[in-house]
């Protein structure tokens, strides 16, 4: 539900954000995660994505080939680092100073965290 100055409140915004985060990973990796949250404390955005590993991942993760299955997930996080900033900053109405990603040792958990910039816009 939009607030007075035409932006989404906090929880409409931290559902919205853990959405769209959620269905862009989802888009890349070709499994989304079935639990996504959103927090956000002042200039942190928080998105934690839990139970996403790919079925090739979790097979990776079992042959004891977790690293490389973190440095595949790193690099895809990287790639997605525009769209996902994208989407931070059109919901929040704020610049994103700095984008943080990472995942779990197992690789079923990943987080992407947001540090904004000054104050939302009004536009």
């Amino acid at each position: 539900m939009p607030g007075a100055e035409g932006r989404l409140a906090e929880g409409p915004l931290n559902a919205a954000i853990a959405n769209e985060i959620g269905k862009l990973v989802a888009d890349f990796t070709g499994r989304g995660a079935p639990k996504s949250r959103a927090f956000i404390d002042q200039d942190v955005v928080v998105c934690l994505l839990e139970d996403g590993a790919t079925k090739a991942e979790a097979n990776l993760v079992a042959a004891g080939k977790a690293e490389l299955v973190r440095l595949g997930r790193d690099g895809l996080q990287r790639a997605m680092e525009p769209q996902l900033v994208a989407v931070i900053e059109r919901l929040t109405r704020r610049r994103v100073r700095v984008f943080l990603s990472g995942i779990s040792t197992h690789a079923e958990s990943s987080v992407e965290v947001f540090v904004l910039e000054g104050e939302p816009t009004t536009e």
